[in-house]
């Protein structure tokens, strides 16, 4: 079976920090390229980036790629997202994604506010 569990996600106050991570199972992860996805209240789905399979090559949306880092550890299985800076258009429910082969995990909440 499958899965994907990310977990770290809380409330912050702007300019805050946190790392998500991506617990994976199910699947030959070092096999696959990951990524972060979120949805923020009310609007769709934004690719928040990418990195390859060792971890050597990373992508980012333009306007997260100064704040936001992806890692991986193969050993682990595990998937990290670590956000800096936090602002409030950073509220979401995040998800990491093996997208192709369409695995998905179930997200974990982020909430930037005062």
């Amino acid at each position: 079976e499958v899965q994907l569990v990310e977990s770290g996600g809380e409330l912050v106050q702007p300019g805050g920090s946190l790392r998500l991570s991506c617990a994976t199972s199910g699947f030959t992860f070092d096999d696959y390229g990951m990524s972060w996805v979120r949805q923020a209240p009310g609007k769709g789905l934004e690719w928040v980036g990418s990195i390859n399979w060792d971890g050597v090559t990373t992508a980012y949306a333009e306007s997260l790629k100064v704040r936001f880092t992806i890692s991986r550890d193969n050993a682990k299985n595990t998937l990290y997202l670590q956000m800096n800076k936090l602002e409030s258009g950073d509220t979401a429910v995040y998800y990491c994604a093996n997208m192709k082969s369409d695995y998905w995990g179930q997200g974990t909440q982020v909430t930037v506010s005062s």
